[in-house]
């Protein structure tokens, strides 16, 4: 497979590369069908290893697609009904989604920060954030941060990739190679946490004679 094939999947005669970064993280910042991280370190990689790409404008796409897909989430979150908090809730655990309910009332902005940078936390961040009407002014900033630092975390895997291949489809393997074992660690570590510890059995009394 020849890097002219990988060109012209980012970029192509009409110039495609960014408004196809743009479109895959907000597909999949509002329908989860997409590995977005893995979409934004391979716009790194090739990035680094060709001039068809520009690591700022990936930067700042990725930010941006990831920003407009976290309010399109709240906005149906906070106004969609109840039929259409069931689909964004989908596949996930009620007691899940309590407690992030608890812990943003405590937290608030720092939880959509973390919400977004942690594993499996977005969306039960976003629907906590809908059902206690978050105000929007509050959660912008803090939605913005989160994205460019979620961005930034997955860019630097792809400039890693980068700066260890010259070749623009290794590079692109590598990095999405790199996000999918970050990706895992990191579920593996957040199930363990809210693993409940188990309980020491309860000892029975001594009898008296």
């Amino acid at each position: 497979m020849s890097t002219d094939w990988l060109a012209a999947v980012w970029e192509g005669e009409s110039v495609v590369g960014y408004p196809l970064l743009f479109g895959l993280v907000l597909l999949g910042s509002v329908i989860p069908i997409v590995p977005t991280g893995a979409v934004v370190g391979a716009g790194a990689a090739f990035a680094m290893t060709t001039d068809t790409l520009g690591l700022p404008l990936v930067l700042l796409v990725a930010t941006l697609a990831a920003l407009t897909g976290d309010l399109i989430t709240f906005a149906v979150c906070r106004f969609g009904g109840p039929s259409a908090v069931r689909w964004v809730a989908r596949g996930q655990h009620p007691e899940r989604i309590d407690e992030v309910r608890d812990q943003f009332r405590r937290h608030g902005w720092q939880i959509i920060v973390a919400g977004r940078l942690l594993p499996a936390g977005r969306i039960p961040v976003l629907l906590a954030a809908g059902a206690l009407a978050y105000p929007w002014r509050r959660l912008l900033p803090a939605a913005a941060l989160a994205a460019f630092l979620w961005a930034l975390a997955y860019a630097l895997l792809g400039v890693v990739s980068g700066g260890i291949f010259d070749s623009p489809l290794l590079a692109t393997l590598l990095a999405t190679l790199l996000v999918l074992l970050v990706g895992g660690v990191l579920n593996v570590v957040s199930a363990r946490r809210r693993k409940p510890a188990p309980t020491a059995p309860e000892r029975e009394p001594c009898e008296t004679s």
